[in-house]
């Protein structure tokens, strides 16, 4: 029979592409790995990897192993919710990643109907960089990942991405910024300071060709990887911030920030990525079913 433990570590490598970046995840030495892949191999009678370079590549009989070890594991992740979610009287989770890159007041918007949905589950949200969080999803430690953009194509891991709905993107800056810049937007943007996403960000490259193609050359003060920390920079008046239109409500009331543009032709987007290709988790279908409706 089967070890399914060693079937794990083979997949983990089949993602990571090597046992030193596989045993990082594991938190296991990467000779226990190597040596647990062996065994199976071994009781298998073939071999699972071949080296390409200085990475550890599937062989065809590998590739038919890490597509049954998927369904496996999704098959053992869909028990785990099944029971989890019958009555025991304790409260069962929904773990959740989101992206640094969203929001934080979207974030919570997204996930606000997971919450409200029933007394009997608890959300388990982390935040972090979006591989590391589909890094997670893939070996089922998350149902669902909230992004600002859908599963990176180069990821060797199996997802879908479902879109959630997007919203347009509005500068802001405090009234004494403002002030200093005049009225003929989007001209007022030349030379003043601005805070953009860091790369990596989906909106980043829309927004430089945006400004590119309108000749408006800002003095960039501050890049950034965590939304959270670009709205303090711009509450402190360091620099005009760009954000979603649909939190402008939000950024009025909690630092005075005024509107200086709207730009209809820049969007930031939102997407649920899962390991299913239809969402049937309760808590995530309550979330893309809201956000469709509350987003564009």
């Amino acid at each position: 029979m089967l070890n399914f433990k060693h079937l794990h570590y083979v997949r983990e490598v089949a993602n990571a592409g090597s046992i030193a970046r596989a045993s990082e995840r594991l938190h296991i030495t990467p000779q226990t790995i190597s040596g647990q892949i062996t065994v199976l191999e071994d009781s298998l009678d073939m071999k699972l990897f071949h080296r390409q370079g200085r990475t550890l590549e599937l062989t065809e009989a590998g590739h038919v192993a890490v597509e049954y070890a998927n369904k496996i594991f999704q098959l053992g992740a869909e028990l785990e919710e099944r029971l989890q979610n019958y009555p025991t009287g304790h409260t069962s989770p929904f773990r959740v990643g989101v992206s640094d890159l969203v929001p934080k007041p979207i974030a919570y918007r997204l996930l606000e109907p997971a919450i409200q949905l029933n007394k009997q589950m608890r959300i388990v949200c982390t935040e972090g960089k979006l591989a590391d969080l589909l890094g997670e999803l893939a070996v089922h430690r998350m149902e669902l990942v909230i992004a600002d953009g859908p599963m990176p194509p180069n990821m060797n891991i199996k997802g879908f991405s479902h879109k959630l709905g997007s919203s347009t993107l509005s500068f802001f800056a405090t009234k004494e910024l403002k002030a200093k810049l005049g009225k003929d937007f989007p001209d007022n943007m030349q030379n003043a300071p601005l805070l953009i996403p860091s790369e990596g960000s989906a909106v980043r490259n829309n927004l430089m060709q945006w400004l590119h193609e309108h000749q408006i050359h800002p003095q960039i003060v501050g890049e950034f990887d965590d939304s959270a920390l670009m709205k303090a920079f711009g509450l402190a008046g360091t620099g005009i911030l760009v954000a979603p239109t649909v939190l402008e409500a939000t950024l009025k009331k909690e630092g005075n920030l005024q509107v200086i543009g709207h730009v209809k032709e820049l969007t930031d987007q939102y997407y649920a990525i899962s390991v299913e290709r239809d969402i049937t988790n309760e808590a995530a279908k309550a979330i893309t079913q809201h956000a469709q409706a509350w987003l564009q």
